[in-house]
């Protein structure tokens, strides 16, 4: 059996299955990106919710994992030689994942980087650009008289969709017929702008054809909808 009491992390989330990849995540738009991936490959995983109303992230078990204090993060058991890799960065994990089993990622070196080019516009645009406007919409933001931050994100919001709804134009995924981390790394993130945030009408999403008609069939997807759910909140 796989030992990874060298890891603190196992102290305050101690693995059943030591054999198998470890997730520690919440199902935020970030968290799903692993636990889709994961349902969508078929890995064997065990998952541990990381509890923020507890402060979870900021325990030094969790920090020794992740010291950004950031879900999701990973530990796998059976890393490059055999030996165990812990990782944080959602990005960072979907890659390190499609490489680890062949999936979801094309082969031929143009098609790979094209993929992490759109990968690195989620990571970089879509997520931190959309969170700042669930902020201002949904939470604090709403205290604030000065509409001009929310309006902000609110403008740049729309821009990366019409960046993303002229991608999809004519294809069925961001990378044409073919189903990528790219998807996985996206979607999750219109869901939630649209769902959770409350910030549908604001950024006019019914003008965005090809992004709405992609994230139906995403979350359609029987991987998708399990992975949405995981871990499962207490």
């Amino acid at each position: 059996m796989t030992d990874l009491s060298a890891f603190p992390i196992t102290k305050k989330w101690p693995a059943s299955h030591p054999d198998r990849l470890q997730l520690y995540s919440l199902p935020t738009p970030n968290g799903v990106k692993v636990s889709i991936m994961l349902e969508e490959t078929g890995l064997p995983y065990e998952v541990h919710l990381v509890r923020f109303d507890q402060k979870d992230q900021m325990s030094p078990e969790f920090l020794s994992l992740n010291p950004n204090n950031k879900i999701p993060a990973i530990l796998d058991p059976n890393g490059p030689d055999g030996r165990p890799l812990a990782l944080f960065e959602s990005g960072a994990i979907l890659v390190y994942l499609a490489g680890k089993t062949g999936k979801l990622l094309p082969r031929d070196v143009a098609g790979r980087y094209e993929t992490l080019q759109w990968l690195m516009f989620q990571m970089g645009g879509i997520g931190p650009m959309f969170g700042q406007l669930g902020f201002f919409n949904k939470f604090a933001g709403k205290d604030y008289e000065d509409k001009r931050p929310r309006d902000r994100y609110v403008a740049e919001s729309r821009r990366l969709l019409g960046v993303l709804d002229g991608r999809l134009v004519g294809r069925k995924w961001i990378m044409g017929d073919e189903y990528t981390i790219a998807d996985i790394a996206t979607f999750p993130w219109v869901r939630n702008l649209i769902g959770f945030y409350e910030a549908g009408d604001l950024v006019g999403i019914q003008d965005f054809t090809q992004v709405r008609r992609v994230l139906d069939a995403f979350v359609a997807r029987p991987a998708v909808i399990r992975g949405l759910n995981i871990p499962k909140r207490d």
